[in-house]
């Protein structure tokens, strides 16, 4: 999976998929729900379904991005 772009992390939506985030942060895959399962992933996580979702503001922060409060 190939890391994303400061300016691809910025246009993301409020909300993104637990691999987009993954990417975000340059993990792998296995590495995000290997983190996800042991409740170590390192922003919030979402979890609706099976599926998990993470809040972008949080990776902005994490990558200490632009973040307007």
């Amino acid at each position: 999976m190939t890391p994303m772009t400061i300016e691809e992390v910025l246009a993301l939506p409020a909300v993104v998929p637990l691999l987009t985030a993954a990417r975000a942060l340059g993990l792998s895959r296995n590495t995000a729900y290997r983190l996800v399962k042991r409740g170590e992933f390192p922003c919030s996580v979402i979890h609706a379904g099976d599926t998990f979702r993470v809040p972008t503001i949080e990776l902005l922060r994490i990558l200490s991005l632009r973040v307007e409060d």
